[in-house]
């Protein structure tokens, strides 16, 4: 029995996928302690945008650590943050007419960005109801678990989830249905049911619940709904962020411009845990430290961040070249869906954050099974785990994709011929 099987949780879940150990790491490559190297397809549930250990990145970072800079200090001031907000601001809220927006620093988790922004929204209204989407995800503790539609996440909480709205997400009831339409409906009729939301918190593309993407006609639908009803709009980008769909916000391709955005994963730029919530200067109500904890503001962070933000995002090269691969990734997916299930199998997502949608959870399982003894480290995403879900670091090579690609291929034509084999 191994140290993880005698002492970790049974709450483990992705050692489970990928029953190795590993001990070093380098852009999109994973290596073991036997030395066998494996294409990251994962890159951290999207924390690793850039790669593992982006060497200029590591070397800002170990230098910062040489000079004694500061690690820990709450939420004081430091050099270190006010380099991340000199960036965070000239780089990116400038350039998209953000720099009316505010910064601020929660805990280090996604799921704690998201109840902050949850509860400003409540503040700032004075109503408690959120709506939410089906299938999205925003977190497991209590204020961004009840946001979340999924039902193995809700379950874990063991007490009632309440004052969210749930709304089906663009496409949920098919095609040509606009559900901000119905959302509207609802909120006109005084006899609906629905208490008027303090605001309407969405992922543009659902990570997590199947990589469901919203077009831009709905999102641009959706935040007129909340303009004409005095809602906030609430983007989620924690995985979708950062670049991830070709652009370093994904609301950016919709054209608009919600009121709080959360961001973290790869927002650190290095894998170190880290999260703000941005929002309209004039949502900035709180009293000193009434959303706090210990652990707000990461300097380590903040150094990895601002240099990402002066390699990547100085101008549109690096989301040119974002774009790029994804337009190669997103072919090669559609060439295996061509091949084997034109009638079966479905593109998901956006950017590099795409994927094919299975039947069933046991295809993909299967499918990301092989991909992994044959040196692919893939996972499934969706209400069902039915997606193959590619999360690609932002940085990797066109070779490294090609390679992914072709395993995939060759796990997609077994997992094939065995379901028709069992269909026969």
């Amino acid at each position: 029995m191994s140290i993880f099987e005698q002492v970790e949780s049974e709450v483990r879940s992705y050692s489970r996928s990928f029953p190795v150990v590993f001990n070093q790491a380098r852009g999109a490559e994973l290596t073991t302690e036997e030395g066998r190297t494996y294409i990251d397809f994962l890159a951290g549930a999207g924390t690793l945008n850039y790669g593992h250990n982006n060497p200029e990145l590591k070397e800002a970072l170990v230098e910062y650590i040489s000079s004694d800079g500061i690690t820990h200090g709450l939420d004081m001031q430091s050099s270190a943050k006010a380099r991340f907000l000199e960036t965070f601001h000239e780089y990116i809220l400038k350039p998209r007419e953000m720099e009316d927006f505010k910064v601020m620093f929660t805990g280090p988790t996604g799921t704690n960005a998201v109840e902050a922004a949850l509860k400003l929204a409540r503040k700032v209204k004075g109503r408690s109801t959120i709506a939410a989407f089906t299938n999205g995800f925003h977190g497991c503790s209590a204020g961004a678990l009840a946001a979340t539609g999924n039902q193995h996440h809700r379950g874990g909480m063991g007490t009632s989830l309440n004052d969210v709205f749930r709304l089906p997400f663009d496409g949920y009831l098919g095609e040509g249905v606009d559900t901000t339409e119905y959302f509207e409906k609802l909120l006109n009729d005084p006899s609906s049911g629905l208490d008027h939301p303090a605001a309407v918190v969405v992922e543009t593309v659902q990570g997590e619940g199947g990589l469901n993407a919203a077009s831009a006609e709905w999102l641009r639908n959706l935040e007129a709904v909340c303009r004409r009803h005095d809602m906030l709009l609430i983007v989620d980008d924690i995985q979708a962020g950062c670049g991830r769909t070709g652009s370093f916000f994904s609301f950016e391709e919709a054209g608009i411009r919600p009121d709080i955005v959360t961001l973290s994963k790869s927002l650190s730029a290095y894998g170190l845990p880290f999260a703000v919530v941005t929002y309209r200067k004039d949502l900035d109500i709180w009293s000193p430290g009434e959303h706090n904890g210990t652990f707000r503001g990461n300097n380590l962070a903040f150094v990895t961040a601002a240099k990402a933000f002066e390699l990547f995002w100085k101008d549109n090269s690096f989301a040119e070249e974002v774009q790029h691969k994804a337009a190669h990734l997103r072919d090669g997916l559609e060439k295996i869906i061509r091949h084997y299930g034109p009638a079966t199998l479905k593109l998901k997502g956006r950017g590099l954050m795409s994927g094919i949608e299975c039947p069933d959870g046991d295809m993909a399982g299967a499918v990301i099974k092989e991909a992994f003894e044959n040196g692919l480290v893939i996972e499934t995403s969706g209400a069902h785990d039915q997606v193959v879900k590619c999360l690609v670091p932002l940085t990797i090579t066109m070779a490294q994709i090609d390679f992914g690609l072709n395993v995939l291929d060759k796990a997609f034509a077994n997992a094939t011929a065995e379901r028709e084999q069992k269909a026969s």
